[in-house]
């Protein structure tokens, strides 16, 4: 018995000792937190090392750790403690090329984490402006649209292609160059507690999940310079599916959660819920199917945004001829919103770019094709706060030619692309069986437009709707519309 007992005693010490040995402390690489010294080859040895071994956690303490692009393999976990920052190299030649540009890359790997309440600094503005410098020079071959480096050109902080068991958890991501974190053809993913804090230059994308299965975005801090959470389908035999985000924040110059604009694929049973978004330039929620690809089964309840530029915009679009996109089965619930008169993001240093001025306030849309239907729509419990104060002087199109809207299939999906349209709250076109119950709409000033318009809409239920407004149009009109239900 005393054998035995002597045994189990040290049989828990070999597992504790093992346990313990799977942390390792990044200056037993040689791995230097001056912030000066490059590091790239010894945290890349480092890492190597570890997933050789085993696996384990390589731990950086208190400092500033610059590197280059390094790569994250099987079974090993970056753990950046409390004062630890992770910097990127402002040379463009420190970065590796895979698809994207980026710090940390990930492929085909399992069971790989990024944790701790460290950050990770990517210095946008500095790197963007020295690949700017080699573009001019002749070094770096661009398109160098709107006088910046492509997307791609630009390191990203995280790019992580075809992996499985993801945890991203606690750390800070700021400063990117361009989208911040990218998680493509990716199973499994779990990103919960991050604070993405990058307004450094364009297409600051805060969080973009690539035709992922199972992901999950919980308890996390959105301020990017574009869209803050963002689902995407670059190839059309994938499909972004389960999805959940919950109890964020977000801020964005851009949308505060969108699908697309990419989707060439499709998205399926996402689920959206108790989500804050504040001075938010374009949508709260924007859905688009524009690139051939569909979305269904989608779940948004309990969102709340502020000061935000538009509530809600869900898009079937035609941007390659031939290649229509599917949208159905959409439930949007428990929804407040405040719709200000002046730009929302009005300050930030890489705020939205300015719509032609001066215009009257976009309704929340609904917006198929005449061939292209959106389907299966229910929106439930919704208020939305609009200034009001429409100016007829702005008028595109009178409620009497809603055939002049133009379609526009090939543009980018925005709420604001049709120019004026004659409602100042809803706005449904090309559209078949909408339940709405419990819709109340509200402006401060008297705004010449009707509250709810309705365009080759066939099943439209409304129940419990409120209608505050200064004057006493009717508040719905309907055009080609068929089985339009009020009560």
């Amino acid at each position: 018995m005393q054998l035995k007992k002597y045994l189990c005693f040290l049989l828990f010490c070999i597992c504790a000792f093992t346990a313990q040995a799977k942390d390792y402390r990044a200056s037993l690489f040689g791995i230097y937190s001056d912030g000066v010294t490059l590091n790239t080859r010894s945290i890349q040895y480092a890492i190597d090392y570890i997933h050789q071994n085993g696996g384990g956690r390589l731990v950086f303490f208190v400092g500033r750790y610059l590197t280059g692009s390094i790569h994250l393999k099987s079974n090993v976990t970056l753990h950046l403690e409390e004062g630890a920052v992770l910097v990127g190299s402002l040379n463009p030649w420190d970065y590796d090329r895979k698809v994207w540009t980026s710090l940390i890359f990930a492929q085909d790997q399992k069971n790989i984490a990024i944790t701790g309440q460290g950050s990770i600094d990517g210095r946008g503005r500095y790197i963007a402006r020295n690949i700017v410098d080699m573009i001019h020079k002749g070094l770096i071959k661009d398109q160098f649209r709107f006088d910046r480096p492509e997307a791609e050109c630009r390191p990203v902080l995280v790019y992580f292609r075809n992996c499985e068991d993801v945890k991203i958890h606690e750390v800070t991501m700021q400063n990117s160059s361009s989208w911040v974190q990218i998680y493509d053809q990716c199973k499994t993913v779990e990103i919960d507690r991050i604070t993405v804090d990058s307004k450094a230059y364009w297409n600051n994308d805060g969080i973009d999940i690539v035709d992922c299965d199972g992901v999950s975005v919980t308890n996390s801090f959105i301020d990017s310079d574009d869209d803050g959470i963002c689902l995407k389908s670059h190839d059309a035999s994938k499909v972004c599916k389960n999805i959940v985000i919950r109890n964020c924040t977000v801020r964005s110059s851009a949308n505060g959660i969108k699908f697309g604009t990419a989707s060439y694929g499709g998205f399926s049973n996402v689920k959206i819920s108790n989500v804050k978004i504040y001075d938010t330039y374009r949508s709260a929620v924007t859905l688009a199917a524009v690139d051939g690809g569909f979305v269904e089964n989608v779940q948004v309840d309990s969102v709340q945004a502020y000061n935000t530029g538009n509530a809600i915009f869900l898009r079937i679009g035609e941007r390659v001829k031939g290649k229509k996109g599917r949208m159905e089965n959409i439930h949007i619930s428990n929804i407040y919103v405040e719709v200000p008169a002046t730009k929302p993001d009005a300050g930030y240093e890489y705020e939205g770019p300015t719509e032609d001025m001066p215009r009257n306030i976009s309704p929340a849309g609904i917006a198929g094709m005449p061939d292209a239907l959106i389907e299966n729509v229910t929106l439930k419990n919704i208020e939305i706060r609009y200034p009001g104060g429409g100016n007829p002087m702005f008028a595109g199109v009178r409620l009497t030619d809603l055939d002049k809207v133009p379609e526009k299939p090939e543009f980018y999906p925005e709420f604001s692309m049709f120019d004026e349209l004659p409602a100042w709250g809803l706005y449904v076109r090309h559209a078949r069986n909408i339940k709405v119950e419990g819709l109340t709409l509200s402006c401060e000033k008297k705004d010449y437009r009707a509250a709810v318009v309705l365009d080759d809409v066939h099943g439209a239920n409304f129940k419990a709707v409120k209608i505050s407004k200064p004057d006493k149009r009717d508040w719905i009109y309907s055009h080609k519309s068929t089985g339009v239900v009020t009560k």
